[in-house]
């Protein structure tokens, strides 16, 4: 990991958050396979890269950050401030245009989305603005980002509808039908939803200091790092685990279709326990926030060839 920090490419693409990008994309073909709907076109993906990496950029973005030198990824955003900039510029050009040509293209299937679809393509937008703060001069500032153990749960809320919901809408839109989603639907929903906060509790520990100075009540500074591990993750992970065996014997799963499902859960059990050692950013990064990557590749790979 020491290596990494020199390494020009691989800062781009984490502090970038283009690594975000490519999760999102890799989740959304995992979550149309396994409610087995089509893949959908180039356009999806390109809105829902654009989009996560718009999203994740920000916050560095739009507020100030130290040249800190113990902060690699804010002293990079520092140094390429105007570059990030640019890149912004560009993600927000290549959506709008995206989503104004599917506009035209889809315009009459659009008309006949009904109010339960409507609410569901606009809930997690709405989520998502709150988390950074919404100001309203009737309503005042909201910003469910300083709630500190309620943000892994919006996060993990956003990216399950991002990744679970809008991709068979988008098709669906497209194909000019409507979405009805059934029990697999919710299931799935709550598989990434749960799995994607445990992932986000976890990235909390390296903030702990920060946020304990700050007041700001994580679910680690709430509980501590060992109660945190041992009552609040390995618990949701064995809860993930056992409803999704649950779910694969009712459905008659095959043993290898079993077997890589179960390889995220695992490794999510094995990067818990190596929290107690001090980590680098890079091992949240690559580490950490890498195990939505191997979920969607094994999700993939089991409906695929199983």
């Amino acid at each position: 990991m020491a290596k990494l920090k020199h390494n020009k490419l691989i800062r781009l693409i984490f502090f970038g958050n283009y690594f975000y990008g490519l999760c999102a994309v890799a989740l959304s073909i995992e979550a149309n396979l396994q409610q087995r709907y089509p893949l959908n076109s180039l356009l999806f993906y390109v809105m829902s890269f654009s989009a996560t990496v718009l999203y994740y950029s920000k916050a560095y973005i739009m507020t100030e950050v130290s040249d800190d030198h113990a902060n690699l990824r804010s002293m990079w955003y520092v140094r390429n401030r105007k570059a990030m900039q640019k890149t912004q510029l560009f993600f927000m050009i290549c959506l709008s245009a995206c989503t104004i040509y599917f506009i035209s293209q889809h315009y009459g299937n659009i008309l006949h989305v009904t109010l339960n679809e409507w609410f569901l393509i606009f809930l997690f937008p709405l989520v998502s603005a709150f988390y950074y703060g919404v100001d309203n001069s009737y309503f005042g500032h909201h910003n469910l980002r300083n709630i500190g153990w309620l943000k892994p749960f919006i996060i993990g809320f956003t990216w399950a509808g991002l990744v679970n919901i809008y991709p068979v809408l988008f098709y669906c839109i497209d194909t000019g039908t409507h979405y009805a989603p059934d029990l697999v639907s919710l299931f799935l929903f709550i598989k990434n939803f749960m799995y994607i906060t445990m992932l986000c509790i976890l990235f909390d520990v390296k903030d702990y200091a920060m946020d304990y100075n700050q007041d700001l009540k994580t679910v680690v500074v709430k509980l501590g790092l060992r109660k945190t591990i041992f009552y609040f993750i390995i618990p949701l992970v064995i809860i993930g685990l056992t409803s999704f065996l649950a779910y694969a014997l009712h459905n008659h799963f095959s043993i290898g279709k079993m077997v890589i499902n179960t390889i995220p859960f695992l490794l999510a059990l094995m990067v818990a326990y190596s929290m107690y050692n001090r980590r680098s950013i890079f091992y949240y990064l690559i580490v950490i926030d890498g195990l939505m990557l191997v979920k969607a590749f094994c999700g993939s790979i089991a409906m695929s060839y199983f």
